[in-house]
């Protein structure tokens, strides 16, 4: 075959999708597989709310399916900036938010606006895809090994190894692959190493940003809190993108609506590139969503149980593998946070199998959770960490709570085979 672009034959599709993919493909041939991977939702377990359907509905009777307006319709970009002032005490303006079909097309945008060939990119691992946007900008990587210690969150003095000359910071909180949180230490330490940092830059210098991923923000369980950079310092606000959307916090990842809010010259160029790309949400869900956001009491209402139901599964699949580790198996778990991930602790590479056969690799162990117990869980490999890892990201938006004791048999059934 012939050769195509530098970038086309370099590239890796998700890891996650693909891997969710066959996951599915083995489902509907009939096998019962516990499908923890991909960060979606069972609609039939956990449906939108029913009055954000209705109000769809009633756009698409109404004739709302014509373009939207490039940067999202003035009614949504409205209840955004009413929700953040709401709920996060957050204050921007229209020109500052930028509507889009969810949070990819955001996230890209703001790489393509910040980053140049050959810019330093500072990110954490395991984390979502920032390997991905950095090789399709041709940025320059800057890792940051993160470690379950922390949380699997950078530390302040991870950052600053990095930060001199960098041109972007991404980070997300509550995370993904991780369900956990960054502290409102950490998160103030940062941000004063960026304001820092940009003050020493000369004016006509490129500045440093930070791309503030908190799409899971209103899902967090117990005493955790989550916290906005701008609120914590508000000079920050000429330098954070932030990234936000209903696809988690209303269960609703196939709507697609997502926005980016930040300084208004980035998001006119995210505008810009989006409006070549075409990356709107459609405007029946977008004026539907409008409708929502400003309703107060039916989003508190919703999302009280909402979280109710993803706490539930998080913390009995925290207790089964504690339990496991508790009865000597080579399994941890890191206590819930946020999100609707949880963290795992899978260690079993170098174990023989009941045929003779010895799990050599991470990838070895994966295959063997699918074969033996049925369970199919992200490594968080497919992260952006090495392969050696033996955590992994497990996601309860496709979780039925009634079949968590039969899960754990089954993998109880599968670590005993193992010598």
């Amino acid at each position: 075959m012939s050769k195509l672009s530098k970038l086309a034959e370099t590239l890796i599709g998700s890891e996650i999708v693909k891997l969710g993919n066959a996951i599915s493909e083995r489902i509907q041939k009939g096998e019962k597989i516990y499908n923890y991977t991909i960060g979606d939702f069972d609609p039939s377990i956990f449906p939108i709310p029913q009055l954000l359907e209705d109000y769809i509905i009633e756009e698409y009777k109404k004739g709302s399916t014509n373009y939207p307006a490039a940067d999202g319709v003035v009614e949504l970009r409205k209840a955004i900036a009413f929700y953040l002032k709401e709920w996060q005490g957050f204050e921007c303006s229209t020109n500052e938010i930028q509507v889009a079909s969810g949070g990819r097309p955001i996230i890209y945008a703001a790489f393509r606006a910040i980053v140049d060939v050959r810019d330093k990119v500072i990110y954490g691992v395991p984390s979502w895809n920032n390997n991905h946007y950095v090789h399709l900008t041709g940025g320059e990587h800057c890792l940051i090994d993160c470690k379950p210690e922390n949380n699997f969150m950078p530390l302040v003095e991870d950052v600053q190894q990095h930060i001199k000359g960098a041109t972007l910071i991404c980070l997300c909180t509550p995370q993904n692959p991780t369900g956990t949180t960054l502290s409102k230490e950490s998160l103030a330490k940062i941000c004063d190493l960026i304001i820092e940092e940009n003050n020493s830059r000369a004016e006509n210098e490129k500045k440093l940003y930070l791309l503030y991923d908190q799409m899971y923000w209103t899902l967090t369980y117990g005493d955790i809190h989550h916290y906005n950079p701008v609120c914590l310092r508000p000079a920050m606000k000429d330098y954070t993108i932030f990234v936000g959307g209903i696809s988690k916090s209303l269960s609703a990842t196939g709507v697609r609506v997502g926005w980016g809010v930040g300084p208004t010259n980035v998001i006119t160029k995210m505008k810009a590139i989006l409006s070549h790309i075409g990356a709107w949400a459609p405007t029946a869900e977008q004026k539907a969503t409008a409708k929502f956001l400003v309703d107060t009491a039916a989003l508190k209402s919703f999302t009280a149980t909402f979280i109710t139901e993803l706490e539930y599964r998080l913390q009995h699949i925290h207790k089964g593998f504690i339990s496991l580790k508790e009865k000597g198996f080579a399994v941890d778990a890191i206590a819930p946070q946020a999100a609707i991930y949880l963290t795992i602790k899978i260690d079993l590479v170098g174990k023989k199998t009941a045929d003779g056969n010895i799990l050599q690799t991470q990838e070895d162990v994966t295959a063997y959770l699918l074969s033996e117990a049925k369970l199919a869980i992200v490594p968080f490999y497919c992260f952006g960490a090495s392969k050696e890892n033996p955590w992994y990201r497990l996601s309860i938006g496709t979780c039925k709570k009634e079949e968590i004791p039969a899960m754990f048999t089954m993998l109880a059934n599968a670590l005993s085979k193992l010598s």
